[in-house]
């Protein structure tokens, strides 16, 4: 990966690390990730890396689903969970793949980059 891409992506992992939303899973899989680099195990952990990302992304319909649901309003609350479902579905209008919570959006846009990360 380029310099470039490695700045961008090393920046946006730092962000998902310090996002509410970010799992522990994906901030164990960041913080791996950013020991490696310029390790002989940075190859390794980009793709552990990329694999943890693609499977916590939450879809756009994911997020509708369990922000209706009863684990949903579980959760977030009853309240929060149907604003949280008007949202994801407003969004999801207007194009949106995904959550757009701070740790997804870091997600999306570090995936964004996938191709050059993995070359």
């Amino acid at each position: 990966m380029n310099k470039e891409v490695q700045d961008f992506v090393v920046a946006k992992t730092r962000e998902l690390i310090s996002a509410h939303t970010c799992s522990s899973e994906t901030k164990a899989a960041a913080q791996a990730w950013l020991d490696a680099i310029g390790t002989g195990t940075e190859a390794a952990e980009t793709k552990k890396y990329i694999d943890e990302l693609e499977a916590d992304i939450m879809p756009i319909d994911g997020l509708i689903a369990f922000a209706e649901s009863d684990a949903g309003a579980q959760v977030f609350g009853a309240d929060t969970a149907k604003n949280v479902a008007a949202h994801a579905k407003e969004i999801k209008s207007a194009g949106a793949k995904y959550c757009d919570c701070p740790a997804c959006a870091a997600v999306e846009a570090i995936l964004e980059k996938k191709d050059s990360i993995l070359a």
